[in-house]
């Protein structure tokens, strides 16, 4: 058995050079050998080695692409590897580094140098101009946008990137910057706009490619960019199966993630409007007897204009997203329909999709002399969706949707305990599944969209789940301060600030240095909570906020036992974080 160590630093940001040293690691292992690892990464140092580990290394297998400023060991053989021959092959890198310490197994045959694989390869120096969105705009939109800059600073690439998040865009690209760029980048889990790239090469990935592996993605989009030309998608992922996730994120799912996107701000506008206007007017501050009363005139600003308009903006931007402007009038109209029918956000949901495939197959199939083109998108297209899609809601689908969303309403009001506490850890524990994934963003549309219908509870325990896993990580850096390491104890302060303002994201560094043992004690905590917010029967009415919300009077009915649900879902994750992660070591070396 051979001691190796190795330190692992990946230009591709903290997730990549974790991902390499564990790839290291556990090839290591399966070969019979020891290997302490040192990881690198902008968000501090990880592991490291003894000075026993030091002195008995037989070979110092160093998998980096950055210019390091740590040395490495003098007595041992080095092996200079980068990261993407790791991942390639692992067990191959391990044994060039044993064949350097002439400590191969008898019979073993040494590896061929793994070929660098198209992405390592070095390019030009590039000028790119990149989007980031992602469907609340709050965190995943900058976290895209840093690590793209990290990734293109790294690479010698030029870069300029407008994030469009809940604040509006930000950093905005200019027509210059555009007309200079080389390359453009959309990395986004919603629908963005590109009629100012046409003739420009354009690719599009997702949010979470770009936070994971931002040198894969200037890689691939240097390969498959193609020139945009606003007649159809540009290419949106590598033919690789490790790309694979990113296109199904191109389709009904990102659809769906821009109808919420631009519905989220009727929700929490309306939503605690009405929360306000319960605290100036009392419960009953709709009637007739507080007519002009301050309370009442926001009520209707609430519930008569915010909430009426968030059904036409959820169908409207999934038409959108499917067929650009041209679907936002069909979308918008059987959003509103829904709405009149009492189909609520599945009628909505269904008119977004019907309204926008209708129209993007009528631009397909309707042709026209090239005279009448322009008529298409103000006129023919508009009429001929919207037509399609009223017809649909009135006389086909609207009746069955207003029946199946009023006996799911019945059947959320009327849940006995113990089906509420099981749909409460269900939403809480989908919510720390995968921190502002597929999976997460399932539990909170589910639990946004019934505000509009007057079911609030779900929204409570979605979000108290939300809220979870940064506080109750916070909490294990304090209480079991032997398992993490100092610099993961300092970005505790900041990761608290972040589960205070349900952003569920600030749990992703610790989740990429040791997930198998970071993401089943949030889940649990954050189930945990979920089940005791609907087991109290605690609703609310925004849908975003954290616990800044709590000061708003009426925007949660009992704002004790909520704080009570969110500190036992951080004291249960606290708990589990203690109990099954590993103490750790701080780096040392000669």
């Amino acid at each position: 058995m051979a001691q190796l160590i190795a330190i692992a630093a990946s230009q591709a940001g903290p997730a990549h050079s974790f991902i390499t040293g564990e790839a290291l690691r556990a090839a290591a292992e399966r070969l019979g050998h020891r290997l302490a690892l040192w990881v690198k990464s902008p968000l501090g140092d990880q592991g490291g080695w003894s000075e026993t580990e030091l002195a008995q290394a037989q070979a110092c297998i160093l998998a980096s692409d950055l210019d390091l400023d740590s040395p490495a060991p003098t007595h041992a053989p080095v092996l200079r590897i980068d990261p993407t021959e790791v991942l390639a092959d692992a067990e191959g890198a391990v044994r060039r580094a044993l064949q350097l310490a002439g400590a191969l197994p008898p019979g073993a045959a040494p590896a061929a140098p793994a070929a660098a694989p198209v992405a390592a390869a070095p390019t030009a120096p590039l000028r790119i101009v990149a989007i980031t969105s992602c469907p609340t705009g709050v965190a995943h939109t900058f976290m895209a946008a840093e690590a793209l800059e990290q990734g293109a600073k790294a690479l010698g690439h030029r870069i300029q990137v407008e994030t469009q998040g809940s604040v509006g865009a930000q950093n905005a690209l200019s027509p210059q910057a555009i007309a200079e760029a080389d390359l453009v980048i959309i990395a986004a889990d919603t629908q963005v706009q590109r009629e100012r790239f046409a003739g420009k090469r354009l690719y599009v990935t997702s949010t979470k490619a770009a936070i994971h592996d931002a040198g894969a993605v200037f890689a691939q989009a240097a390969r498959e960019a193609t020139p945009w030309s606003g007649a159809g998608p540009a290419a949106a992922t590598s033919s690789s199966p490790a790309a694979a996730p990113a296109a199904g994120r191109s389709g009904a799912y990102k659809h769906l993630m821009t109808g919420v996107s631009f519905m989220l701000p009727f929700v929490v506008a309306g939503g605690l409007l009405i929360a306000l206007a319960f605290a100036l007017g009392g419960i009953y501050v709709y009637d007739d007897a507080h007519k002009g009363t301050l309370g009442w005139v926001l009520f209707q600003v609430g519930a008569k204009a915010g909430f009426a308009l968030m059904l036409p903006a959820l169908g409207g931007y999934i038409a959108y997203s499917i067929a650009d402007r041209p679907g936002i009038a069909p979308g918008m109209i059987g959003g509103l329909l829904a709405g009149t029918v009492g189909a609520g956000f599945l009628g909505a949901i269904a008119a977004g999709f019907i309204g926008g495939y209708s129209v993007q197959a009528l631009n397909r199939h309707l042709r026209l002399p090239k005279g009448l083109e322009g008529l298409k998108p103000v006129l023919l297209l508009p009429l001929l969706g919207a037509a399609i899609t009223g017809v649909l809601m009135l006389m086909v689908i609207g009746e069955p949707m207003a029946a199946v969303m009023a006996a799911l309403t019945a059947w959320l009001k009327g849940l006995q305990t113990g089906s509420a506490v099981l749909l409460g850890l269900v939403l809480g524990g989908m919510m720390a599944v995968d921190m502002g994934g597929p999976v997460n963003k399932a539990a909170y549309v589910f639990s946004t969209t019934l505000i509009g219908s007057g079911v609030t509870e779900p929204m409570a325990a979605a979000m108290a789940g939300g809220m979870t896993p940064p506080l109750g990580i916070a909490l294990a850096c304090w209480l079991f301060r032997s398992r993490f390491l100092a610099e993961e104890r300092e970005a505790a302060k900041a990761t608290a600030v972040l589960g205070l303002a349900f952003i569920s994201e600030g749990a992703i560094p610790y989740v990429a240095r040791d997930p198998l043992r970071v993401i089943p004690p949030c889940v649990l905590g954050s189930a945990v909570a979920g089940g005791l917010s609907m087991f109290w029967h605690i609703g609310l009415q925004a849908p975003h906020g954290g616990v800044f919300v709590l000061a708003i009077p009426n925007a949660v009915n009992h704002v004790l036992l909520y704080a009570a649900a969110i500190a036992a879902g951080t004291v249960v994750t606290a708990l589990g974080l203690g109990l099954i992660k590993r103490e750790v070591a701080a780096p040392k070396v000669a």
